[in-house]
């Protein structure tokens, strides 16, 4: 059975204990428990979150633990010499060590992350890099492997984490499973960008948010205003009218974003050739991709995809 340690300390982020429920539900998918999954604190006893909530946990001791992760903060936290101490005592032990979002300042104070690269919360990121100028911080990554050592971005990208690493240990099919049970999306290869086009279109109404998961899953497709709208219960008129009303974005241009998004990916996860990418998503052809790349990164697709070998080279 491996052996889990979360890390947390007064002003955590309460979000990121849903790295426990990862291994609880890998657990339950399982004849037998693979992870024994424990809360640790300097002092131990109740620790207060950022949100007054208060959490029980054991101290740091000696035990030997397989992955040890570290918590993060809504603000920037500030590590004690305790913690700082028992991060690097745990890497000489553990196979893997760990941050979720803003713990990675807390491993850059351990000096954990000199040399490496990592990630952090988008908004954080460059602070990162300025504080810390030993680290390669990648800001728009979902999560970075280096070696020994792993970083997630902010937020619910602690599942993209830890999902990660129930993938290594278990293999894909059962986290897929687990991913399946927690109602997320498997998860998104380390490289995705934290930013999605998706998040920047705002809907008010349920209609043309059912539409546009409808244009995410049926990228494949011409996707043409009147297929939206009939999703929609709209007339082509009314759809596009209410759309551009809601997002600030006409159909069109919303649905080359999420194109875009969905090529950058599968760019990335380097798997498949340009030419299928483009198909995939829609673009029909090479051309048509490399424009809409221009104008959204400034960047050709080729572009993307060496500096996504690069660096996980």
């Amino acid at each position: 059975m491996k052996r889990i340690g979360l890390v947390i300390f007064p002003g955590f982020q309460i979000l990121d204990l849903v790295a426990v429920t990862v291994f609880e539900v890998a657990n339950s998918t399982l004849d037998a428990p693979a992870y024994d999954v424990r809360l640790l604190s300097e002092h131990g006893g109740q620790v207060t979150s950022s949100s007054g909530v208060r959490v029980d946990s054991e101290g740091f001791g000696d035990d030997a633990y397989d992955t040890m992760i570290v918590t993060g903060a809504l603000d920037i936290p500030r590590a004690s010499e305790g913690l700082l101490a028992f991060l690097r005592q745990a890497s000489v032990r553990s196979q893997r060590t760990a941050s979720i979002c803003t713990g990675a300042f807390i491993l850059a104070e351990s000096g954990l992350l000199d040399g490496r690269r990592a990630t952090t919360h988008w908004r954080d990121a460059r602070t990162l890099q300025q504080r810390f100028p030993k680290i390669k911080v990648e800001e728009d990554k979902i999560f970075v492997v280096d070696e020994t050592i792993w970083s997630s971005a902010g937020m619910t990208s602690c599942i993209d984490l830890c999902l990660a690493m129930v993938d290594h240990d278990l293999g894909v099919e059962i986290s897929r499973s687990v991913a399946k049970s927690l109602v997320v999306h498997h998860r998104r290869a380390g490289g995705q960008s934290q930013f999605s086009s998706l998040l920047d279109l705002q809907t008010r109404t349920e209609r043309i948010q059912d539409a546009l998961t409808y244009a995410k899953n049926n990228l494949h497709k011409p996707l043409q205003v009147e297929d939206l709208a009939e999703v929609a219960h709209l007339s082509p008129r009314q759809f596009s009218r209410t759309f551009r009303s809601e997002t600030g974005q006409s159909p069109a241009k919303a649905i080359e974003n999420l194109r875009v998004d969905a090529a950058r990916a599968l760019l990335e996860d380097a798997r498949h050739t340009i030419d299928a990418v483009a198909m995939r998503t829609g673009f029909a052809d090479t051309e048509r991709m490399r424009r809409a790349f221009l104008r959204a990164y400034g960047h050709p697709p080729q572009a993307i995809r060496r500096a996504a070998r690069a660096t996980a080279g």
